[in-house]
């Protein structure tokens, strides 16, 4: 493979898409991260009741207001802001998605250059994604574990990357339709046709979770669940680790399995910590019942909406 080089006309052609929905002031700080990172940014609102669209508009960028008829996903927004960004900067080579609750960190689009051309069938690069609050809650603690990774090739990214053009007009894009895992999905398709998923080491966005209850740890957990009994059901075949996730949080989350949590407890906790394996075995019931919650939407011929936990 050649090695490409970066330099102002790499930043000249790098746009950043954010998408949000009733992010408030998270979305001010994203916003700002993102204009003093590009000259071409656009917003998506996904039908927000607190003045995020008015909140963009106050930096001089461009803002798209979905149309409320339709489902509200994340995928959507985001081939929503890629489209447009696009038609108004036709030149653009990089994409940069980011979530509202989120912000760049300073030095990431330079790294993420840097990193996307030193292959060019690297089709994503994505850093290290941290909690804003890691100690204020729990399930801060444990979003941030969940963060983490080895540097190196990966099968996906999360909903902040940098993004090749190129890769994304090869696929399609993302799947709309998709309520969550539509990151997953979208890489699994790049990789299908040959382009590589590549996590670097650096500092990538700092991320606020929001998460002070119980019940939004159940409704993330369930979205997961149902996140992976949709990607079984639609390339389960090309994709056997899938069958290994899915009935794992199936069986782990039936009762006759609970009397075996604490083994699984055990093997969790060896490689991590007393909290985060607690949220694992624990997580399983959420996750099945959003497994099984899948099934039964399909059953009754019937979509599940946005699952959402703040």
């Amino acid at each position: 493979m050649s090695t490409m080089q970066t330099g102002n006309d790499d930043r000249d052609a790098t746009g950043v898409v954010v998408i949000g929905r009733n992010e408030g002031e998270r979305l001010r700080a994203c916003l700002q991260s993102a204009t003093r990172a590009s000259e071409h940014v656009i917003y998506v609102d996904s039908g927000s009741k607190d003045g995020s669209p008015v909140l963009a508009r106050t930096f001089g960028i461009e803002v798209i207001e979905l149309d409320a008829t339709l489902p509200f996903t994340a995928a959507r927004g985001r081939n929503a802001g890629f489209a447009r960004m696009r038609a108004l900067w036709p030149d653009t080579r990089f994409v940069q998605f980011i979530d509202g609750d989120c912000e760049l960190d300073p030095g990431w689009l330079d790294a993420a250059r840097a990193g996307i051309a030193r292959d060019e069938r690297t089709a994503v690069v994505f850093g290290r994604r941290r909690e804003r609050y890691p100690d204020k809650t729990v399930f801060n603690r444990v979003c941030d574990r969940e963060w983490d990774g080895q540097a190196g090739p990966v099968d996906s990214c999360g909903g902040d990357a940098l993004m090749r053009v190129e890769a994304m007009l090869a696929v399609g894009g993302y799947d709309a339709g998709l309520i969550a895992a539509e990151d997953d999905d979208l890489c699994h398709r790049m990789r299908r046709r040959g382009w590589k998923i590549v996590r670097l080491a650096d500092e990538m966005t700092l991320h606020d979770v929001a998460m002070t209850t119980w019940w939004q740890w159940w409704q993330r957990n369930r979205r997961s669940g149902h996140a992976g009994a949709e990607a079984w059901y639609r390339r389960g075949a090309e994709d056997p680790k899938l069958i290994k996730h899915v009935v794992s949080n199936l069986l782990w989350g039936l009762p006759p399995f609970w009397l075996l949590w604490p083994v699984l407890w055990w093997r969790v906790y060896r490689r991590s910590d007393a909290i985060y394996a607690t949220h694992i075995v624990l997580g399983k019931i959420p996750h099945c019942f959003g497994l099984l919650g899948f099934w039964w939407t399909r059953l009754r011929a019937r979509k599940t909406l946005l699952i959402e936990y703040k």
